[in-house]
């Protein structure tokens, strides 16, 4: 078990690798969490601007809007308005799974990109990208909007974006939406979720017209802020449906502009990832008045949690629903446990994630017998942190925010986990140093993570992971001569 006085002494080591103004910048990203000490509320500072020349591990404005919100809704096309690059990396590497016809009435894996050369850059893009606008919902009829996704070089010269897309709006007969999303915006991707909710909330829910025809029941939620990875919003959907809910809309992941648009007529939000979808969800309960809560559904501690705290909101149909719900599932979770966690039990990990995974997957360890002894966010708030704290009620727990590579290894190094949870820039970095390692992103591939189905898969990947014999056959530098 991390005592609280290694950790302190851990950081320090780190921290004396910079020069001193660096140094102190650094140290208020990092801390120790002790249970026993009472901490409350966020134990480090963040968001903020990373130190030049640090190896941040981060995502732009752009990946923020484009690549988490936008994105997945599926019947949209959303074009990268700028050089190729960045559309082309953007393009399904999130594993968003939608169910249609791709290039038909889907989009979600196909990169659509305004393409930039140099020309464009000297003489601007504005009517290449009207040119665009008219050829796309040309070769694509079926399509039900457009969103135009700005890129760095966009905002660097000037393009008028807004223009373009306002009288393109009016010549096509649907929403076409400027995301001013270029990469230098703020801090991380975080500015990105923010843009692109404005967006939604400025040219989809708040038009005329929106969501006309149809009418709601009581039992009318959305979910929002499940992205669908590996087809967890249909692992979530299922549970929420079962206990006698009415799924209206599920977003971004597997969504669709019908679906935004009944979304202010639900009796309540769930949001799944808080830090991308908060925004649009205050302004929802603030001018719709639709209740919003998050909620957790990876492992069955905090699905039961969950399922409950979202029953108690309804009647006693739904509460005891919620209950029958839990009642089916307990044999699955009981022979998932019962396998699984013997070979899991009092294993270490660590993780570095982005959205709400540091803090929501550490119930579905714990389930599994094992301890989480470090984590922290890419672009985490400090209400991320105060989330955090709540969860970390058990050990002592090392917290970084923006964590440096060079910080992230040195930590490994001493904390020796039996796992990482990270994204697709440590992986191989890790696994070269001979330590088990998931992708904790895009569930390396795998996946659903949600829900009772997810738990069993989630359980299965950490034993495969952890339990593989490739690892006896690679020596880790703490062990080397």
């Amino acid at each position: 078990m991390l005592t609280t006085h290694e950790a302190e002494t851990l950081i320090k080591e780190v921290l004396a690798a910079y020069p001193v103004e660096s140094g102190t910048e650094r140290a208020q990203h990092l801390a120790v969490l002790d249970p026993e000490a009472g901490q409350e509320g966020s134990c480090v500072t963040a968001n903020r601007k990373s130190l030049p020349g640090v190896m941040t591990i981060r995502g732009c404005a752009y990946a923020g809007s484009k690549g988490v919100v936008w994105g997945p809704i599926k019947d949209m096309i959303h074009i990268s308005h700028g050089p190729v690059g960045c559309g082309q990396y953007s393009r399904a590497g999130r594993r968003n799974y939608y169910i249609g016809h791709t290039g038909v009435n889907t989009f979600g894996t196909m990169n659509f990109t305004s393409d930039f050369q140099e020309k464009d850059i000297v003489f601007g893009g504005d009517k290449k990208l009207a040119k665009l606008l008219d050829e796309v919902d040309t070769l694509f009829p079926l399509n039900r909007g457009i969103t135009v996704q700005s890129e760095c070089p966009v905002g660097l010269i000037g393009d008028d974006i807004e223009a373009v897309s306002k009288k393109s709006a009016v010549t096509l007969g649907k929403p076409v939406v400027p995301v001013r999303c270029e990469g230098f915006r703020g801090v991380s991707q975080s500015l990105g979720h923010h843009i692109a909710n404005d967006t939604i909330r400025d040219f989809i829910l708040d038009r005329p017209g929106a969501g006309e025809g149809f009418e709601s029941g009581p039992y009318d939620v959305a979910i929002i802020g499940d992205y669908n990875i590996g087809g967890d919003a249909w692992s979530s959907r299922i549970l929420l449906e079962e206990m006698g809910l009415n799924v209206v809309a599920q977003w971004s992941g597997d969504g669709t502009l019908a679906e935004l648009d009944r979304t202010p007529k639900a009796r309540m939000n769930l949001v799944h990832c808080y830090r991308s979808m908060n925004y649009i969800s205050r302004h929802m309960e603030a001018k719709y008045g639709i209740p919003w809560m998050e909620y957790n559904f990876f492992g069955p501690t905090k699905i039961a949690e969950s399922l409950r705290r979202i029953a108690a909101k309804f009647d006693e149909t739904i509460q005891a629903g919620a209950e029958a719900v839990i009642a089916k599932y307990q044999p699955l979770v009981d022979a998932i446990t019962a396998k699984f966690r013997p070979r899991l039990e009092g294993k270490r990990v660590m993780l570095y994630v982005g959205g709400l995974r540091p803090r929501h997957v550490i119930g579905a360890y714990e389930d599994l017998g094992m301890e989480v002894v470090g984590t922290g966010y890419e672009f985490g708030h400090n209400d991320d942190y105060e989330r955090t704290t709540e969860e970390l009620t058990r050990n002592t727990t090392l917290i970084y925010d923006d964590v440096s590579g060079y910080e992230l290894e040195k930590f490994v190094e001493k904390i020796r986990p039996d796992l990482i949870g990270s994204g697709i820039k440590e992986k191989y970095v890790f696994q070269k140093m001979g330590i088990p390692f998931r992708q904790m992103h895009s569930w390396d591939y795998s996946g659903p993570y949600h829900g009772y189905d997810g738990y069993a898969i989630f359980a299965r990947d950490m034993d495969m992971t952890l339990n593989n014999p490739c690892w006896k056959m690679m020596t880790p530098p703490w062990r080397q001569a």
